[in-house]
């Protein structure tokens, strides 16, 4: 698995106190240790946000073909004034691209939305296993990672045996999963085979219902030990689990909040009773990667 290192991100100020470690990933990049994620972000207040987020402190930008906001995000990066060889933005490939010279095509379109020449980091967003083409999806991103249009590649919500089939397929192992995970969606099971891999777990609405987390007597309880939020306390066991999780936040105030979880640490009962809160029904809108399709 990749290395927890000090990353070379700059001081974020109020709230923020450190620099955002990193990881390395299986293919020598690194990864920031917390991102920021973008969804539904659109706009002039989207880029107004986004542009916020940058200045915080986030230098992982999280976006994709189906949030229809690539264009904002490349605006937002420009204007920032942020150096761009420190930011890694992400976006996905949705389902009706997966067919092999669609998804080159896809590939070259993102990077023309968002005006950059290279996408630091290109995900497959969904397997859509009834459909059956991620193979062929993910040959195509391993030949844009050649051809030097993406720099790191992955996949988001592929289970076990999709992960078994590409790596199968074309001898090439995603540097990263980004899976929903959360307290009540602790994905344990997938954090063992990703670990086994070394594929990096990224989690997508990492707080899950924020509301009904926020108010669990087992988060409020280390919250108040801690002296901090209850959201920075899941994002803290985000973190000790070893995944990157993609807050979402409009807000400059709830944008350093999210940041601020590096100068303390949780008990690794605390880290254990957190992820006891896993629920069978814990899905939140009970996408199922085995059977879901995203076009």
């Amino acid at each position: 698995m990749g290395r927890f290192q000090c990353g070379s991100g700059p001081e974020a100020g109020g709230n923020v106190r450190g620099m955002i470690p990193s990881y390395e990933l299986n293919d020598g990049t690194t990864l920031p240790a917390i991102g920021f994620g973008t969804y539904p972000l659109r706009g002039a207040d989207g880029v107004e946000s986004l542009i916020s987020a940058l200045h915080t402190g986030y230098r992982l930008i999280d976006s994709a073909v189906n949030y229809e906001n690539e264009g904002a995000v490349g605006e937002a990066v420009r204007r920032s004034g942020v150096p761009r060889e420190e930011i890694v933005i992400t976006s996905k490939l949705p389902g009706r691209h997966h067919g092999y010279a669609d998804a080159t095509a896809a590939v070259r379109e993102s990077a023309y939305r968002l005006g950059v020449e290279q996408i630091d980091l290109y995900l497959i967003h969904w397997p859509n296993p009834i459909t059956g083409r991620y193979v062929e999806a993910w040959q195509a991103l391993v030949d844009a990672q050649s051809a030097g249009v993406l720099r790191t590649i992955g996949v988001s919500n592929f289970l076990p045996e999709h992960l078994d089939a590409i790596i199968a397929a074309t001898g090439v192992t995603p540097a990263v999963n980004q899976v929903e995970l959360h307290p009540y969606f602790p994905q344990v099971a997938q954090r063992a085979s990703h670990a086994e891999l070394g594929v990096r777990t990224e989690s997508w609405s990492p707080l899950g219902r924020a509301g009904e987390v926020f108010a669990d007597p087992v988060i409020t309880a280390i919250a108040s030990a801690h002296g901090r939020t209850p959201s920075q306390v899941v994002l803290r066991w985000q973190v000790q689990l070893g995944s990157v999780p993609l807050p979402k936040a409009a807000s400059a105030e709830r944008q350093a909040e999210n940041l601020a979880v590096f100068d303390f640490e949780l008990a690794d009962d605390e880290v254990a009773a957190i992820t006891a809160l896993g629920r069978p029904d814990g899905r939140l809108f009970g996408a199922d990667p085995a059977s879901h399709e995203e076009m």
